[in-house]
């Protein structure tokens, strides 16, 4: 399998090669790559404890460049990251799985780790499971969902009143508007949003700043416009440019012993849904890969072609050379066998698109990263694009993205919302070209710069929806501080 961290170590020793005596250098190479193995290898095997031991000791050795002294520092921090995730234990998942299908058997509970559908790790010979293992095995295994709907008929969540978004009638009205207007935005919806983070009282010693960023919704020409600053909590921020791939509000503030530290932001901009009927017999191969090579190459570590990721392209699209059928194929695809299920943080993750498809399925995020990535395999440009997703009363935060098709141009996409359940083609086809009005977008790439930049490592390394928070003693973790996210529809 492919490894970014294996192949920036073995890139080290390569430079080295100017710098040293023929004799020194083959002894530096030997250790470099007896380190590095061992380190993989105790990865691999679930020695943690080791494997940062290992770490601690290569890093001494001083002969690490910088980029390479990061990489360890942040894999030691990965393992941390996967330990936090990894905390309930046989007996916990036996007995939630019990309460909803009394019969259940360790045969049971075998059968569905083989089949990826109870993710567990063995972490320094104690077996643990994901936190949300035990709740997601009834989102994986289709006989397991229904026993969860049998228990949960009315699993949606409603508002006191029982009324809900309806989604599909929505997207009916955005594809009348589009069609009977001829325009690509309609459906207009202005929104107030206060997003808010508070550091946990004495994370961060008295008299310290504390450094804050929290997301801001990008300007995006038709789609998301009239963006109208409220008030920020400090009163003095920094606001990224508007076209920034992932666009933040800065702001910092001393820590004060026993309190907590408060950062908000509130604002109003107007969103747009969006819908293009694409007819198969008009979308063409593109007329300038040049101009779109960005948009079809790999990006280590999560958009990569590996072997197996290129033979499941090929075999979902089989002979088909129209982009817009190769896109439906492999829509399809994603949508029919990587069921969502709660995700682990990113961060632990090494390639997102790898774990999809040996695990069998994924979060929003992972399933997009998943079809990008097989859409770029197959020719086809596409990237990301992220936020938070409203369903009155409803919301979360979420991750969709952008495909394009010659000569329609860049169209939304969100393969989580996946087909829909209706005869009309266009609505069931709804989002491989189309999006509702009730959209949040603060990101169109992975993994961009903030600015300012940030001095320590992200709690969420890809995206960017709940906020960041660090002082000068390093990164504060997703445990270290609370957010908080509020939103009303104003017209």
């Amino acid at each position: 399998m492919y490894n970014p961290k294996r192949m920036m170590i073995l890139g080290f020793a390569a430079i080295s090669i100017g710098i040293l005596s023929q004799c020194h250098m083959e002894n530096v190479i030997e250790d470099s790559m007896n380190y590095s193995e061992q380190i993989d290898n105790a990865i691999k095997n679930g020695e943690f404890d080791r494997a940062t031991q290992l770490i601690d000791q290569y890093l001494e050795t001083g002969g690490l460049s910088k980029e390479d002294q990061q990489a360890y520092f942040f894999e030691r921090e990965r393992l941390k990251r996967i330990r936090a995730d990894f905390t309930a234990t046989p007996v916990e998942v036996f007995a939630y799985i019990k309460k909803y299908y009394p019969k259940v058997t360790p045969s049971d509970i075998e059968q569905w780790e083989a089949a990826k559908s109870l993710e567990f790790m063995v972490i320094d010979g104690q077996k643990l499971y994901f936190a949300r293992a035990a709740r997601n095995l009834f989102r994986i295994d289709p006989k397991m969902n229904l026993v969860w709907m049998e228990h949960h008929p009315g699993d949606e969540m409603t508002s006191g009143s029982g009324a809900k978004l309806d989604l599909d009638d929505h997207n009916a009205r955005v594809i009348s508007a589009a069609t009977t207007t001829q325009k690509l935005f309609v459906e207009p919806r202005r929104l107030h949003i206060k997003q808010s983070v508070e550091v946990l009282a004495d994370e961060v010693p008295d008299g310290e700043m504390v450094k804050c960023w929290i997301p801001y919704p990008r300007h995006i020409e038709g789609r998301q416009e009239k963006i109208t600053s409220i008030q920020t909590v400090p009163g003095d921020h920094q606001l990224a440019a508007p076209d920034a791939l992932q666009r933040t509000i800065y702001m910092e503030k001393l820590a004060v012993a026993g309190e907590t530290t408060k950062f908000s932001v509130e604002y109003e901009f107007t969103s747009h849904g969006v819908f293009q009927a694409i007819d198969p017999d008009v979308v063409t191969p593109l007329k300038d890969q040049g101009s779109f090579s960005k948009y079809l190459r790999e990006e280590t570590p999560h958009i990569v072609f590996t072997e197996d990721l290129k033979a499941l392209a090929q075999e979902i699209v089989g002979e088909e050379q129209n982009p817009y059928l190769k896109a439906q194929l492999l829509f399809a695809w994603v949508d029919n066998n990587t069921p969502w299920a709660s995700a682990r943080e990113y961060s632990s993750i090494s390639c997102i698109p790898e774990y999809a498809l040996q695990n069998h399925h994924g979060d929003c995020g992972i399933q997009t990263l998943f079809f990008i990535t097989l859409c770029r395999i197959s020719g086809i440009p596409a990237r990301w694009q992220s936020g938070w997703e409203l369903q009155p009363p409803d919301d979360s935060m979420h991750d969709w993205g952008m495909i394009y098709f010659e000569p329609y141009g860049w169209v939304p996409m969100d393969v989580t919302y996946g087909l829909r359940n209706s005869d009309d083609p266009q609505l069931h086809w709804f989002y491989l070209s189309g999006m509702d009005s009730y959209r949040i977008i603060f990101n169109d790439d992975i993994s961009q710069p903030f600015d300012p930049p940030k001095q320590h490592f992200r709690s969420e390394t890809v995206d960017s929806q709940r906020g960041e928070v660090e002082w000068s003693g390093g990164n504060l973790y997703f445990d270290k501080w609370k957010w908080n996210f509020e939103w009303k529809i104003l017209e």
